[in-house]
């Protein structure tokens, strides 16, 4: 998969510092002292320090679950029956939810396990965490990026 891989290159000095301040807006203490990118498929992979730690898919950009900055965005835990449908790229539907941080829609969630809490995909909110307690039906969360994905085997 590694393979997969293309054009991988150092930003200039002036790109890196743009990108760092773009994503130092939502997340804190963004470091680096080598900033790449690279390509894989349809999606723009950020190095930082030769650490894969964020991706831009459509002018959306967010962290790779394996990344420093994961720990920084809301989370929803989900039920072990919904597990295996997000491992495998499903939405998530309300229902399947027992814990959830506060969010607004649209915002980015990791959804974590209900038994060691550990990051098994990222979304973006439909809805957001009070409209979501509040109707407890329908798809909430789609999934952006999860465990065992193409961007996930390559990591």
């Amino acid at each position: 998969m590694v393979d997969l891989i293309r054009r991988r290159k150092s930003l200039k000095r002036k790109e890196a510092k743009k990108l760092l301040n773009r994503i130092a807006e939502s997340f804190e203490s963004v470091i680096a002292e080598k900033v790449e990118i690279a390509e894989l498929e349809d999606l723009h992979l950020y190095i930082f320090d030769n650490t894969v730690e964020f991706v831009e898919d459509t002018n959306e950009l967010y962290p790779v679950l394996s990344s420093r900055y994961i720990d920084q965005l809301p989370s929803v835990t989900v039920d072990m029956g919904a597990i295996p449908h997000v491992c495998n790229g499903a939405d998530v539907m309300a229902p399947g939810i027992v814990e959830l941080d506060d969010f607004n829609e649209g915002s980015h969630v990791v959804i974590r396990d209900v038994n060691h809490k550990k990051a098994l995909a990222l979304g973006r909110a439909k809805k957001s965490s009070k409209s979501i307690i509040d109707s407890r039906k329908g798809k909430v969360i789609e999934n952006l990026h999860y465990v065992g994905d193409k961007l996930w085997s390559i990591l």
